[in-house]
């Protein structure tokens, strides 16, 4: 069985990563490129950048801070956020990332998933879902569509997408568990990876969505203390999650 894995996100806007509750009251928390370089050291498994303000003139922004990041880490990382094109993908993949996620424009144009898995291969396209109420939302999770949260991960996968980033909207940001029912609900439909992501305040709480998902991804829990990751990590183990080895034994 693979490694589970621990994944840092950094919701950045206009260059600076951001953090809120439930996707509002975003306040700064500091410089991507220094809190990459963090993480990276102290045992993330990969990165995920979320550009949220992923507007047509953030975007030569935001291809810096992917360059500037690219030489800094080791690990992959996927960014996501205003990517509405297969240009787009090749202009974020050419920058130094890993992965696209795609989210309100997958939405809008399914057909878009399997465009960039073509070129790029199913492992480069992550498909995040903002969920509330049973049904998909979009624009930042600020628009809540007709569309059922499980349907449409079955059909992401379907056209090529090579993993889910489930983020429940409800526990985004509040530190109370993740939401297990709706991960549970999304891992069981589907065969590719599931990131369990929204409500991470304790060690506990990674492990429990670690025995459903594929990957926990935490923010507010380590943007408060980077340098308490290893730590973090060591808990999880603690906890019985079997997480990938690191290089020098940490």
């Amino acid at each position: 069985m693979p490694f589970a894995r621990l994944i840092p996100c950094l919701d950045v806007a206009h260059g600076r990563v951001v953090k809120g509750v439930s996707f509002v009251g975003l306040r700064d928390v500091g410089d991507p490129v220094e809190l990459a370089r963090f993480y990276s050291d102290g045992g993330a498994d990969e990165l995920v950048f979320l550009d949220i303000s992923a507007t047509p003139e953030e975007a030569v922004t935001m291809t810096s801070v992917v360059a500037r990041v690219a030489d800094v880490l080791e690990i992959p990382f996927t960014v996501g956020g205003g990517v509405r094109s297969v240009e787009d993908a090749t202009r974020i993949i050419e920058s130094g990332a890993d992965r696209v996620a795609l989210n309100s424009a997958a939405l809008a144009d399914p057909s878009l998933i399997t465009a960039i898995a073509d070129r790029y291969g199913s492992q480069a396209v992550v498909i995040s879902i903002d969920a509330g109420d049973g049904v998909v939302h979009t624009h930042g999770g600020r628009v809540a569509t007709t569309t059922p949260t499980v349907p449409w991960a079955i059909e992401a996968a379907e056209r090529g997408a090579g993993e889910i980033l489930l983020t429940s909207i409800r526990c985004d940001g509040r530190r109370q568990g993740y939401d297990l029912e709706l991960t549970a609900a999304v891992r069981g439909a589907i065969s590719v990876p599931v990131i369990a992501s929204g409500g991470a305040g304790s060690a506990e709480h990674v492990a429990a969505a670690l025995q459903i998902a594929d990957a926990a991804l935490v923010a507010s829990i380590v943007h408060e203390n980077p340098t308490g990751l290893p730590g973090l990590r060591r808990e999880i183990e603690n906890l019985g999650i079997q997480l990938r080895p690191l290089k020098d034994g940490r």
